[in-house]
């Protein structure tokens, strides 16, 4: 049960009085209790935040060993690089780790930040494109600090956050490809709706225009990040009558559907196709060939956006922490120049 002196008995008595509810209500929406309407809970907390009420001892002793760890989908690839490093920085703080599915790729439902408000973590790190305002003040209100980890979209600038520099990521990976002397290249980047997608596609057009290569519209593709999305365009891109030679995936695993596709119609990559992926997954470097890819840091992403959530749970920040690493090509045996 939430305890207040006698000033904050004062607060919390004129917030109820205003908001039209009981003080047994206002300590509901103070411990995270889940019966109280949803415009209730929202009226009170508005209301809270106006009046600066901090809720004492919230950022401390009512708070488990834990950092919460929080993915739209747990069966990317990827995901086992994010969660081995917030386990490795947890662990040297004497913190356990705790894996949460939820929502879409842009934000946790509902139902995750009720479940949140009864845990009560030391932080919560999030694999998703933003956060909303309604979430990040109930987090904020039960002093609850978050970082995002951000390698699929362009998070608020008032958001915690960690990504990396995906235009430079698309750019190199295209600069590889025309330097080995490809002039016909296509692409197969995410979704459209993500800001990390048209980010590589912005690094693979600016790679283009300065070599003075054109850009054919329909060698820019949208897929999802998934095997399916690299088969479903290569398949599409390699049936042309004119196909390109080489294809920039926007992720490793669109990569493999495009060698997926290119071995069923008979193409030896690196021969006939060049392929470069994006992400640097520990699977690549055991397909043959050996994917060409873009290393984006995934797991020290999740290093550096614990390493922040832990520092906000003890720490006042002026400013919003942002941290951006860079990207770097690998090159191994899935690109060659072209055919003769």
């Amino acid at each position: 049960m939430t305890t207040a002196h006698a000033d904050d008995r004062v607060t919390l008595a004129s917030v109820a009085e205003e908001a039209g509810v009981s003080l047994s209500t206002i300590s509901k929406v103070l411990n995270g209790r889940a019966d109280v309407a949803a415009a209730t809970r929202s009226r009170v907390e508005e209301l809270l935040a106006q009046r600066g009420y901090a809720r004492r001892g919230a950022g401390t002793a009512a708070k488990a060993d834990l950092i919460e760890l929080v993915f739209h989908e747990l069966e990317s690839v990827w995901s086992m690089e994010i969660i081995t490093g917030v386990e490795a920085v947890a662990k040297e703080h004497g913190l356990s780790v705790v894996l949460t599915e939820s929502g879409s790729r842009h934000a946790p439902d509902p139902a995750w930040v009720e479940g949140v408000m009864r845990r009560r973590p030391v932080a919560v790190v999030l694999v998703f494109s933003g956060l909303a305002p309604e979430y990040r003040e109930r987090l904020q209100s039960r002093a609850i600090p978050f970082v995002i980890i951000d390698p699929a979209g362009d998070p608020s600038p008032d958001v915690p956050s960690v990504g990396s520099a995906n235009w430079s990521g698309g750019l190199l990976a295209t600069r590889h490809l025309i330097e080995l002397g490809h002039t016909r290249i296509a692409t197969i980047t995410g979704p459209e709706d993500m800001m990390c997608s048209l980010a590589r596609v912005d690094g693979y057009r600016s790679a283009m225009n300065s070599a003075g290569l054109a850009v054919d519209p329909d060698w820019v593709r949208f897929g999802d990040f998934h095997v399916t999305g690299g088969r479903a365009h290569a398949a599409e891109l390699l049936a042309l009558d004119d196909p390109p030679t080489a294809i920039f995936a926007g992720s490793d695993l669109q990569a493999l559907g495009v060698l997926e596709v290119a071995r069923s119609r008979g193409l030896r990559v690196p021969e006939d196709l060049s392929i470069v992926g994006y992400d640097d997954i520990p699977l690549v470097q055991w397909v043959s060939p050996r994917l060409t890819t873009i290393h984006q840091p995934l797991r020290r992403m999740a290093e550096e956006a614990t390493r922040i959530a832990i520092r906000m749970s003890t720490e006042t920040f002026t400013g919003t922490p942002r941290i951006d690493l860079a990207t770097n090509l690998v090159v191994r045996e899935s690109t060659a120049p072209p055919a003769a």
